[in-house]
């Protein structure tokens, strides 16, 4: 049976548009760093290499090599976690040049760092990237996190984030970490702002 993120791990990937407190156990990524704005070509360009590689795995067993444990399944969505810089922060507006972001695609728990490394050579024969050197693998935890369902245009996202603060607020929690996590359920370029769907994410922790 074919693994589908979207049935299988629904808790993780389809919260409701009301905060949710869940435990987000260690995954392993795909990932690469950058600052600046999201809608430069750079930013699109790692977006690109990083669903390149994750291709490279689900496509193994076809390519003539089956990892071991492999099993069908559906490539995990786009993630980021986002921050700004120092001088960011300070600023009264959003400065999307002071954005600093790791953007990453979730793995399945079968691959390796050898097959990680795998998927980097073949990605590096068939579609050689100068981004491909940035990428690196390995793993993340969240934890203890509130979460939520965000509808709409990514810069509408501060109210969402104002529910979801009130809500820690009144469940005796705090926000972990100034940085905070993005799902993109949808396809930026192919869904209007309006029916864009992304799930928002805070590490908390009890007062």
């Amino acid at each position: 049976m074919k693994h589908e993120w979207k049935k299988h791990e629904k808790n993780l990937y389809m919260p409701g548009q009301k905060p949710q407190i869940i435990t987000v156990p260690e995954q392993k990524f795909f990932m690469t760093s950058g600052q600046g704005n999201p809608n430069s070509e750079e930013f699109a360009q790692r977006v690109g290499v990083l669903y390149s590689l994750s291709y490279a795995v689900r496509m193994m067993p076809k390519q003539g090599y089956t990892p071991e444990g492999y099993f069908e399944y559906t490539v995990y969505p786009l993630e980021g976690v986002w921050d700004l810089t120092e001088e960011g922060r300070k600023a009264d507006v959003l400065d999307k040049e002071q954005l600093l972001y790791t953007i990453m695609i979730r793995q399945p728990d079968f691959t390796t760092e050898e097959v990680a490394y795998r998927a980097l050579e073949t990605v590096r024969k068939k579609k050689p990237h100068p981004l491909l050197d940035e990428v690196t693998f390995g793993t993340m935890e969240d934890g203890l996190a509130v979460q939520m369902l965000h509808v709409g245009p990514y810069d509408d996202e501060p109210r969402t984030f104002e529910v979801m603060k009130d809500f820690i607020e009144k469940n005796n929690l705090e926000v972990a970490s100034m940085k905070h996590r993005e799902i993109y359920l949808s396809d930026a370029r192919k869904t209007e702002q309006a029916k864009l769907k992304t799930v928002l994410r805070y590490r908390v922790k009890p007062k």
